[in-house]
């Protein structure tokens, strides 16, 4: 699925529905594979993000709600977060975060640290949100079993006509399928409680500034679920030796001094865990990178329709190194067990 292209027309009328008529430049923004973002000069010198929602993917009413509850309530406790100028749905407009920078790929164990911490205080600081409970914008976004029941659906419709060419990715699921339940179960069973958190958590997702403060950006799927899928999404991410499309499987790794240093960031700060939780950090990593593998697979098979894509392979490409990725973390299982242990 490529990127829609705006008109000038468009955007000035997006930005005009929330206040803002002096822009002298609307330019695209960011890596993201899902919504339209771009940041916006004023002649003011004032800059803002202008992003447009993707309502295929989102219920527009059910983000907004959620997005401006979570700005809201970070804002009243002190937090550093994003800040909400207008929103006219789909569209919105945040502050642009002066002084703050990203990166999309973690160069260093003491970055993956930061990132970790910073995620683990996000966490904290939404741990006691008050009621009602947060809504659901993706039902059952990181449950494993349904995303495998979303691949076999897929398999068996071929819409794209590609399940020829998948045999050996559909075969490395078959032999993994047994262990997907295992974080949905424990939920059920209440050994893991449900918790609010950022469900989406890529180093890109925090804004760094030179003081060493942060910003965590990207709320959409920000909502219930369990603490794991933000940890082990954080392992997917930070410990990859290689880009999420890296097409050369040889540079696709796992790097154990980078989990190390995502454990020493994340569990100090995550003091709200419990026994269930800490017993499943290490398994978290492997279960969510699998996942994901599924979810550009499944894509892969329904013609391109969720993630972004820059050609005609590219979801098939990402599947596989996040397959890569699980190769590796069942590789090192035993010392990732022995270095949460140690923390």
């Amino acid at each position: 699925m490529g990127k829609r292209e705006y008109t000038q027309e468009e955007l000035a009328a997006a930005l005009a529905s929330m206040g803002v008529t002096d822009q002298t430049d609307v330019s695209r923004y960011g890596s993201g594979h899902i919504n339209d973002t771009f940041k916006v000069e004023t002649k003011r010198g004032v800059r803002f993000i202008l992003q447009r929602v993707n309502t295929d993917i989102f219920d527009p009413v059910l983000l907004k709600n959620n997005i401006l509850r979570v700005t809201s309530f970070l804002k009243s406790k002190g937090v550093k977060s994003l800040e909400v100028v207008g929103y006219e749905n789909p569209w919105r407009l945040y502050a642009f975060l002066e002084g703050y920078t990203s990166t999309d790929v973690v160069t260093s164990p003491e970055q993956a640290r930061l990132v970790a911490a910073a995620f683990a205080k996000f966490q904290n600081d939404l741990a006691d949100i008050p009621p009602p409970r947060l809504d659901d914008i993706i039902v059952k976004f990181h449950d494993t079993p349904d995303r495998l029941r979303q691949l076999d659906e897929a398999v068996a419709n071929n819409i794209a006509g590609r399940k020829d060419k998948v045999a050996a990715e559909l075969a490395f699921v078959d032999k993994r399928r047994e262990e997907c339940s295992r974080i949905v179960e424990l939920m059920k069973s209440g050994a893991i409680p449900e918790r609010v958190v950022h469900q989406d958590t890529k180093i890109n997702n925090v804004m760094l500034a030179p003081d060493g403060t942060n910003v965590v950006i990207d709320l959409d799927t920000t909502m219930p679920g369990s603490a794991l899928y933000d940890f082990g999404d954080m392992v997917r991410t930070s410990s990859a030796a290689a880009a999420e499309d890296e097409k050369d499987l040889s540079k696709v790794y796992s790097k154990k001094e980078y989990f190390e240093a995502l454990v020493r960031g994340y569990l100090p700060n995550a003091k709200f865990l419990n026994e269930a939780e800490r017993e499943n950090i290490a398994f978290s990593g492997r279960l969510l990178t699998f996942e994901c593998g599924i979810r550009f697979l499944a894509d892969y098979l329904n013609g391109d329709t969720y993630f972004h894509t820059a050609y005609d392979d590219h979801n098939l490409v990402r599947c596989h190194t996040q397959f890569k990725m699980v190769e590796s973390m069942e590789a090192q299982a035993a010392e990732f067990e022995a270095i949460v242990r140690s923390v």
